[in-house]
């Protein structure tokens, strides 16, 4: 197994507010360790963000399907400010999970994720 650390990362979105857009999927025989998230608001006014685990896996002992959570909702941050979404915990992501961002006005922030892939 190969062990990877990568930075993922976009000046900008989501394309359209109200509209979730990819940040990153996890590529086939891949396990993804989200590490690290930040999001940065870079607009003149204070704006709300919130970010999506897309995930059709199962696993963990269970026998149903996962389904799409919010990792954060509508979190505010302020003009200049940024947020860490994670706030110490990881996240695992399994093959064809994707992390969505969101945010109350169009390209209005900028996201920074560390991770770890492991192939």
């Amino acid at each position: 197994m190969a062990n990877t650390f990568k930075v993922v990362s976009h000046d900008v979105m989501p394309a359209s507010s109200g509209t979730p857009e990819d940040l990153y999927t996890t590529p086939s025989s891949t396990t993804t360790i989200v590490i690290g998230l930040m999001v940065a608001n870079v607009h003149t006014a204070q704006v709300t963000a919130s970010v999506k685990l897309v995930s059709t896996t199962s696993g963990g002992g269970r026998t149903a399907t996962n389904t799409t959570t919010f990792l954060a909702k509508d979190v505010p941050i302020a003009v200049g400010q940024s947020k860490n979404i994670l706030a110490g915990g990881k996240i695992v992501l399994e093959t064809g999970d994707q992390i969505e961002i969101d945010c109350s006005v169009a390209d209005k922030v900028s996201v920074t994720m560390s991770i770890l892939e492991i192939t």
